[in-house]
């Protein structure tokens, strides 16, 4: 290995990952909804921040609406 590399020769290119790059929010959740994540990423082995992002991502992804008007007694 050399103590120094000349890279001034090198080509600049756009990062193929910054599209997928994700950022940092903070969002206030219920506890059950924290529960709820938490047991199916106990059950997938996968992080419940990772399941919360892939739900959201089908939503976003397949235009789901959700109703938000409330029902009248």
């Amino acid at each position: 290995m050399k103590t120094e590399y000349d890279l001034s020769a090198m080509k600049a290119r756009k990062n193929p990952y910054a599209s997928k790059l994700k950022k940092s929010v903070t969002m206030r959740l219920s506890e059950d909804v924290i529960g709820y994540f938490k047991q199916m990423s106990d059950e997938a082995g996968v992080p419940y921040q990772s399941l919360i992002n892939l739900y959201l991502r089908d939503c976003a992804a397949n235009h789901k609406k959700i109703d938000i008007t409330w029902q009248k007694a």
